[in-house]
């Protein structure tokens, strides 16, 4: 049922979390697991250009993928992995589309108040705008 699933991630806990619903999923069905990082440009404005921020950011980006990438590989599942810079859920959506995912599994931040009703949360925006379908997955109380 599920080729390719897409496991977007920012190295938070609440992705870690995810991740285990990712391979679980990925593992049930032989699936390939897509890990996707997005440096998130959108908040520097003109800034944007800003060579040090941008690098700094990446390189984030890189250690959190290849991290992520080794414990998939601990685990002998086919596994993707891509790095792009943008707006987070425009960048997550366009990669969904492009590489025909069947699924992508991403945690939730439990964003509240003015600023989630303002600007949605990039897991929103994924629900309402892709094509595939969207686990969402809710950080626990432990973690």
């Amino acid at each position: 049922m599920y080729d390719d699933i897409l496991f977007p991630t920012d190295g938070s806990d609440g992705a870690d979390e995810a991740l285990a619903h990712a391979l679980e999923l990925a593992e049930t069905h032989g699936a390939t697991l897509h890990v996707l990082y997005v440096v998130d440009t959108t908040y520097f404005g003109n800034a944007a250009a800003d060579a040090t921020t941008v690098e700094a950011l990446t390189e984030q980006g890189d250690r959190v993928v290849d991290e992520t990438v080794a414990r998939i590989r601990d685990r002998d599942c086919p596994v993707v992995s891509a790095r792009r810079e943008g707006d987070p859920h425009d960048e997550i959506v366009g990669y969904a589309d492009a590489e025909g995912v069947d699924m992508i599994v991403m945690g939730t931040h439990g964003r509240s108040g003015l600023d989630r009703y303002l600007l949605g949360s990039v897991t929103e925006n994924v629900v309402r705008t892709a094509d595939a379908p969207v686990l969402t997955v809710r950080l626990s109380d432990e973690a």
